[in-house]
């Protein structure tokens, strides 16, 4: 009984509060010239509180100490990330309960850097100074690259995406430390996405028969079936009853669905 209940109490995910964010709203084709850009990096959301990573739903995540033995006193805010086209086996490695090697695996590119004084770059430089004389080789800043115009803007996006890459994200630098949705950073892809909440099944036909045809989703106030994208994994085991979901669409039906929803990933750390 004893080794049993122990291992119950090591399984048990460890949790904080819910960190406050910076989340993006997307680009609509306003004018950003003079600000920066950058590449969307899919990988896991952490915020870094000065001794611990928290996912963005308030889970302390189990990274070894050797990963984050560098990090500074004070928090960052970032992408934990493996590659290109890696984001289901980034989840995987950051979801399990305790610490394991495969995390070495990953890097923990930083975008903030909360609660510091000045614009964005002044946040950014208080990193940079930090790592010119501390060696923490899992921790990377992501460079930022300033908007000339928007031919530049297409031609970065275009080189990112020609490498698999998801999109970019473009700020205001001139915009002190904020949270919430921000019209101050924008993400810019080719393709729109969003997260939907499950709320039914739909029975597969033809070659699905016996397995779901299609998941039931309700995205802002609307419920639409999302089948494409799933995998026969996915058909024979799908996502519970209200897990979220993160799909891409192209645009809006003439009644406010989304219009050729793709099924990307389940979003299991928010």
């Amino acid at each position: 009984m004893f080794r049993i209940v122990l291992w119950w109490c090591l399984s048990v995910s460890v949790w904080a509060d819910k960190p406050d964010l910076m989340l993006l709203k997307s680009y609509e084709g306003q004018s950003v010239e003079g600000w920066v850009m950058s590449e969307k990096f899919d990988g896991v959301r952490a915020y870094w509180d000065g001794r611990q990573l928290i996912s963005r739903g308030g889970q302390v995540l189990s990274a070894p100490a050797g990963f984050t033995q560098e990090f500074p006193d004070f928090a960052l805010d970032g992408e934990l990330w493996l590659a290109r086209g890696e984001f289901q086996r980034t989840q995987s490695i950051v979801m399990q309960q305790e610490p394991h090697d495969a995390w070495y695996e990953l890097t923990y590119q930083v975008f903030e850097v909360p609660n510091q004084s000045g614009d964005l770059l002044a946040r950014l430089a208080v990193l940079s100074d930090y790592l010119k004389g501390h060696k923490a080789p899992f921790l990377q800043m992501i460079e930022q690259r300033p908007v000339q115009s928007s031919d530049g803007l297409k031609a970065y996006l275009n080189e990112v995406l020609s490498k698999g890459g998801e999109g970019l994200v473009v700020r205001n630098p001139n915009t002190p430390y904020q949270t919430g949705r921000l019209s101050s950073a924008l993400k810019i892809k080719l393709k729109q996405d969003g997260e939907c909440e499950v709320v039914g099944y739909r029975a597969g036909k033809g070659k699905f028969l016996g397995l779901v045809g299609a998941l039931e989703c309700r995205w802002n106030g609307r419920v639409f079936g999302l089948g494409s994208g799933l995998s026969d994994a996915q058909r024979k085991d799908p996502p519970k009853m209200g897990a979220r979901v993160t799909f891409e669409y192209q645009g809006f039906t003439q009644s406010g669905k989304p219009r050729h929803p793709v099924f990307l990933r389940e979003r299991r750390m928010d």
